[in-house]
């Protein structure tokens, strides 16, 4: 099935007419801010969940980006009219729709990931700079450990970010 792109305003009004909103983001970034009315089924349980029926579907993501890729793969999933809202939840908070945040929820793992990698890799260059040269090892040594976790899957940083404290009592609740 064929999957239209449609704006936030028109998506609003579609849920009035029996459409429903599926947020394809983790669970994780679900519970922090989303859109009322969305239900969450992340795209990797796509398949294993099923789409409930509706009169439409429409598919959201963050920015869309998300949504706009896996487009083909979520159009076959779908028994009815199918959509991706243009700009995900960012479009449509940015065309003054409501969202339900819920701050105390962590932001998500890979944003935590890249402020820690992206934080140390400027302390190194920073330090290496003004105190000593040597302080350039701690830029290189991150920058490996991304090059290894994105050939490898595996991201040992995530792993320690999981076990913070702030992430275990909402990954123990999931």
């Amino acid at each position: 099935m064929s999957i239209r792109i449609i704006t936030p305003e028109a998506a609003h009004r579609l849920l009035d007419h029996g459409a429903l909103l599926i947020d394809i983001r983790s669970a994780g970034e679900y519970a922090r801010e989303r859109i009322e009315q969305a239900r969450n089924i992340p795209i990797e349980d796509l398949s294993r969940a099923g789409l409930p029926n509706a009169s439409a579907l429409i598919f959201l993501c963050r920015s869309g980006n998300r949504t706009r890729i896996s487009a083909q793969t979520l159009g076959e999933h779908a028994s009815c009219d199918a959509y991706v809202m243009e700009g995900g939840l960012d479009g449509w908070k940015k065309a003054g729709l409501p969202v339900v945040r819920d701050l105390a929820r962590p932001i998500e793992l890979p944003r935590q990931t890249q402020i820690a990698a992206g934080s140390l890799v400027l302390t190194g260059v920073l330090l290496g700079t003004f105190v000593s040269p040597w302080f350039y090892a701690l830029a290189g040594f991150v920058g490996a450990g991304l090059i290894f976790a994105g050939v490898s899957g595996f991201c040992g940083m995530a792993r320690l970010l999981m076990k913070m404290p702030w992430n275990r009592r909402f990954m123990d609740s999931m």
